[in-house]
């Protein structure tokens, strides 16, 4: 007799849909294909939206022949997925020369072009690191891309909230033309966050340009801005407590030494800004701005200043002194300060006590990194006073310069140490400590 039953199926073929996305979601794209052929429910789960909401697509600035297959993977994904996507970032690592920038360039335009007739949910845009000002990008070149960029932008515009353009490194017009693509359609641009860090070339002096400040009035929702010191002045401060006071919660200023940074910015005006925008923190990053009337020029006491970052990258100048900037510069904030990045090269200069002082002085400093020229016996005293509570610290990251190559020494005390706060540090700490040779 003849069994009529239907053979008995995998237990795969029961599996619940929540399930079946959650696999999905941890394949590639060759392997989701292939488990796309298995069956038509698993060819149906390949199509959910929730697999293909964010993308990173990256193209190897190298010749080699996978560039080709990452070109083309860019597109198919984009003709068959594209109208699911809500974040994006685009990646293009080291251009070696114009052959590859033109080929990005031509792909980009029909990437950018399918995308902004497909789409119409997309909430977040990266793309880091352009360098369009070096030579590999030729003018050309160069040009048509932010053409393609700026009309992009254009078809996104109403519902972007979140640009990242950081690295991109075009000129003022240039920048202010991408900037007012966000607002092409309603003369307001209703974008959250922004990052223009290195956005526009070195040595522009951003801060004087009537064109950017009438391009950032167009911003009327932002609550995180990202930029550089030579963009600041007295009018974006007002354009900003004007548009966005309401929002604004954190603005992110990088000030490098090839960068611009000799103007003159009144308290007034971050006061007034402060004042508009209660919920406001500020983070300063400096790099290798490091002599102390640079930084008593920007470092205003109305800033409502979160976190400060000094790196001098290696570089040492007998010129100039860190001491009047951890004495009298930097504790104006000791009531909000609450992280505190310092890396530079004192070899000239002891600062244990100094450092240790404005440590202690700092109510809310819950972040301290450090490499520079210390003592062991300044780590000790320092997790002494956290201990005994009259810190707060919840992050120490210290790297000891030491003159010698041998650190056994300092390795041996610093294990001492670590033996006599033990309790501390692993119930309390996030906690890194080490001597490094600065030979």
């Amino acid at each position: 007799m003849e069994d009529d039953s239907e053979p008995e199926q995998s237990c795969w073929a029961y599996l619940p849909d929540v399930c079946l996305s959650n696999m999905f979601w941890w394949l590639d794209d060759r392997d989701r294909s292939r488990a796309a052929l298995v069956c038509k429910k698993w060819n149906q789960a390949m199509y959910s939206g929730s697999l293909w909401r964010t993308r990173t697509i990256t193209f190897s600035g190298r010749p080699s022949r996978s560039n080709t297959s990452e070109f083309e993977s860019a597109l198919w994904y984009v003709k068959r997925f594209g109208k699911y996507l809500e974040d994006l970032e685009i990646k293009f690592l080291n251009p070696y020369n114009a052959v590859l920038t033109r080929k990005f360039q031509v792909t980009m335009r029909g990437l950018l072009s399918r995308l902004g007739k497909c789409n119409s949910r997309l909430v977040s845009l990266t793309i880091q690191h352009l360098e369009l000002d070096r030579l590999v990008w030729k003018n050309g070149i160069r040009t048509q891309f932010i053409k393609n960029v700026s009309t992009f932008l254009k078809r996104m515009s109403k519902h972007l909230d979140y640009l990242n353009l950081k690295g991109a490194r075009v000129t003022l017009e240039e920048g202010c033309e991408l900037l007012s693509s966000l607002s092409y359609l309603k003369n307001k641009s209703f974008a959250s966050e922004i990052n223009i860090e290195d956005f526009f070339s070195h040595h522009l002096s951003i801060y004087s340009s009537p064109l950017f400040h009438q391009t950032m009035s167009t911003f009327r929702n932002l609550v995180i801005l990202t930029l550089n010191y030579n963009c600041i002045s007295d009018e974006l401060l007002d354009i900003l407590s004007e548009h966005n006071a309401h929002s604004l919660w954190t603005i992110n200023i990088k000030c490098h030494i090839h960068d611009p940074h000799g103007q003159v910015v009144w308290g007034m005006s971050w006061a007034n800004l402060a004042k508009r925008a209660p919920k406001l923190k500020v983070n300063f990053f400096f790099e290798r701005v490091m002599k102390h009337n640079s930084l008593a020029r920007i470092l205003l006491v109305e800033i409502p200043l979160r976190s400060i970052s000094l790196r001098s990258c290696y570089f040492s100048d007998p010129d100039w002194s860190m001491r009047p900037t951890l004495t009298n510069l930097l504790p104006a904030y000791k009531h909000i300060l609450q992280k505190l990045t310092l890396e530079f090269n004192n070899d000239h200069e002891l600062l244990d006590e100094e450092l240790l002082q404005l440590v202690l002085s700092c109510e809310t400093l819950f972040f301290l990194k450090v490499w520079a020229f210390l003592s062991v016996a300044f780590v000790e005293r320092l997790l002494q006073n956290r201990a005994e509570g009259k810190c707060v610290l919840c992050t120490m990251k210290v790297r000891i310069y030491t003159t010698r190559h041998e650190t056994s020494e300092e390795d041996r005390l610093l294990r001492d140490i670590y033996k006599k706060f033990r309790n501390l540090i692993d119930s309390e700490l996030n906690y890194f400590v080490i001597a490094y040779p600065m030979v």
